[in-house]
């Protein structure tokens, strides 16, 4: 039942958003949009839906600066200080671009991520990252990680490679470093994830298949049910 409602709710977002593709005459300014359906939102090694199916959309606007601004949404099904969280709404801005002809390519932003119906759930995090050829570099840190009052720092470092019959290769590890307190004295104060999989663009959609796992010291902070190893599939529409 929980995925029929998705696929219906899918289908009216891609019959909508085709509206959201813009450029304006000049060519400096541009709006575009995507939907994804997921059979788990994954995020930095755990399940943000309770190992559900979710189904997300974004919103974005560009321009040839390098400044964009945007907005993203997701179902998520977890507990924030006593508040059931059933959404999650992240709003953002930044810069991005080449640095100089060297292939260099970055990306300064600033994130909010935002619960509607929770009382305490919000917090604010400022990203950067860089890539070169196959290989990117990111980090992301809050002085208030999921609203605690403390900091999170989580670094990341990609590889992307395509192979035969326009299939890409992609791996991502992940190491989140906490302050002490967050989760409490005792508890573990770090995590590391992995990702492995393929991505395919097919027929106008984007379709992946993606392995992720998590160490103990995940299972620990935040449940082994959701960071337990699992196949994602999703498949993603960009207007």
């Amino acid at each position: 039942m929980k995925m029929t409602k998705h696929l219906i709710a899918l289908s009216i977002m891609l019959a909508s958003s085709s509206a959201y593709a813009w450029q304006s005459e000049d060519g400096q300014h541009s709006t575009s949009a995507s939907v994804e359906l997921s059979s788990d939102y994954v995020w930095r090694g755990y399940s943000q839906t309770d190992n559900e199916p979710a189904l997300s959309g974004s919103f974005d606007y560009q321009h040839t600066s390098g400044l964009y601004a945007g907005a993203w949404a997701s179902n998520v099904d977890f507990e924030i200080n006593n508040d059931q969280a059933h959404i999650e709404m992240d709003v953002y801005a930044g810069f991005a671009g080449e640095i100089s002809d060297t292939g260099i390519s970055y990306d300064l932003g600033v994130l909010r991520y935002i619960y509607p119906g929770t009382d305490s759930g919000n917090w604010n995090e400022i990203y950067a990252s860089m890539s070169y050829s196959f290989f990117s570099l990111g980090v992301a840190h809050s002085d208030d990680v999921y609203n605690s009052n403390d900091r999170g720092t989580y670094y990341s470092l990609g590889f992307e490679y395509p192979t035969l019959a326009g299939i890409n290769f992609e791996t991502t590890f992940g190491y989140y470093d906490y302050d002490r307190d967050v989760f409490g004295r005792g508890n573990a104060d770090s995590a590391k994830d992995m990702k492995v999989g393929i991505n395919k663009d097919l027929a106008g959609f984007n379709i992946s298949l993606n392995y992720i796992n998590s160490d103990g010291d995940a299972g620990e902070i935040y449940g082994d049910s959701i960071t337990d190893g699992r196949v994602v599939f999703a498949i993603s529409k960009s207007m």
